[in-house]
């Protein structure tokens, strides 16, 4: 559950301190990128050098980058975006006052105040201090703002007294977090093709006859079923656009008849297959071998029809949630029910030209879902990483109906 995510581990000055160097452990032993933050008197309970060595990154504490004082510093904005985690463990009841008012003095802090990711908390200090009022008002008012509260355990403190305040145990925090993600990872376990990009179809050695599709539909896609828990094989045509993720498996293909075949090859252990591919339906009959030399003021060129991708899976579906997109110019809706039918398709996913901001090369997309029951669901013009989440919404909850 942890693979390839990014952690950033946050610690403050408790005795609880020394256990993170096991705590790290355990997180890279379960495929975690991990990255520490301490505050200045963290350095006192646990060695940098050692979670350093661990963690197998730079440790820092500092604003400034200890090599060189004078221009270079930790920036705490991109430790904030980096991370998929923030766990902040032990959190002092000190440091825990401060999050709750937004107090920013140290470097862990000010990345606690950057941070857009899920933010978990660890308490640890003395029974008293556990149970001061305080205390429960700093726990209220962070889980209000939307962080997570580890609960601490009982047991013997620092003081020697018995009760609540002890760290949980750094298998259990491994345990709670993993917990947590696997709650919001609703496609675990399933498997996932896409299809995204253009196709080239070549007329000469040189040429081809291909569309605008810059394959980020596909691409936000696939991203968002691998944050999902979904392990991913995306088949892209042409396209500048990378996709770096311990689910996805990336296959480049060219034209229209490799996609077909790499469709087929991965479909039949596909739980849910997406044809978001703008896919050319027609190629040249004859390649050119050598480049076409320029004659006459026109050039004839006889297509053919490519295979139909889409009417091919659906002709072979079994068990899988079948999805196909469809741009369209006129008659939308019509032409995509009309599509969704005869291609066997679960859903169709329709965007319109005629929309601002929707179609090729664009950051945004505006799409309407339809159903296999012809339950129409439109949504305003959005980033194509909302469009994905949206998609994958009307599909999990209509697999799981």
């Amino acid at each position: 559950m942890l693979r390839g995510k990014k952690i950033l581990l946050g610690i403050t000055g408790g005795i609880a301190a020394y256990k993170t160097a096991f705590l790290v452990r355990l997180l890279i032993k379960a495929g975690a990128t991990v990255r520490v933050v301490l505050t200045e008197s963290a350095a006192d309970f646990v060695s940098p050098l050692t979670l350093a060595t661990l963690s197998k990154n730079p440790v820092m504490h500092s604003f400034v980058k200890e090599e060189d004082e004078t221009t270079d510093w930790n920036n705490h904005v991109e430790l904030g975006l980096w991370a998929d985690y923030m766990v902040i463990a032990p959190a002092t009841a000190n440091t825990l006052s401060k999050m709750a008012n937004g107090n920013c003095d140290n470097l862990l802090l000010a990345t606690y105040l950057s941070a857009k990711c899920p933010v978990f908390f660890a308490p640890a200090m003395d029974l008293d201090m556990f149970k001061h009022p305080s205390t429960s008002k700093s726990f209220q008012t962070l889980e209000s703002y939307g962080n997570i509260m580890i609960p601490a355990a009982s047991g013997e403190l620092a003081s020697g007294l018995h009760g609540e305040g002890r760290m949980a145990e750094p298998e259990d925090i491994v345990a709670f977090v993993t917990k947590h993600i696997s709650k919001a990872m609703p496609l675990k376990g399933q498997r996932v093709m896409i299809t995204a990009g253009p196709t080239y179809e070549a007329v000469d050695p040189v040429r081809f006859i291909g569309n605008h599709s810059s394959g980020l539909m596909g691409f936000e896609l696939a991203r968002v079923a691998a944050q999902y828990g979904a392990e991913v094989v995306l088949i892209s045509g042409p396209s500048h656009l990378d996709l770096d993720h311990p689910l996805v498996t990336l296959e480049r293909v060219t034209s229209a008849e490799e996609m077909y075949s790499k469709a087929h090859e991965y479909f039949d252990e596909s739980d849910i297959a997406i044809g978001a591919a703008a896919v050319s339906d027609y190629k040249p009959k004859h390649i050119a071998p050598d480049k076409i030399k320029k004659k006459e003021d026109e050039l004839n060129l006889e297509l053919v029809r490519n295979k139909d991708i889409l009417l091919s899976l659906g002709q072979k579906k079994d068990k899988q949630f079948l999805v196909g997109f469809a741009l369209e110019t006129e008659n939308e809706v019509q032409h995509a029910r009309e599509k969704l039918q005869k291609k066997n398709l679960d859903a169709i996913v329709l965007n319109s030209l005629n929309d601002i901001g929707a179609g090729f090369s664009k950051p945004t997309n505006k799409i309407t879902f339809i159903d296999k029951n012809l339950k129409i669901t439109p949504f305003e013009l959005k980033s194509k990483t909302e469009v994905a989440k949206d998609i994958w919404h009307e599909i999990i909850s209509r697999r799981e109906a």
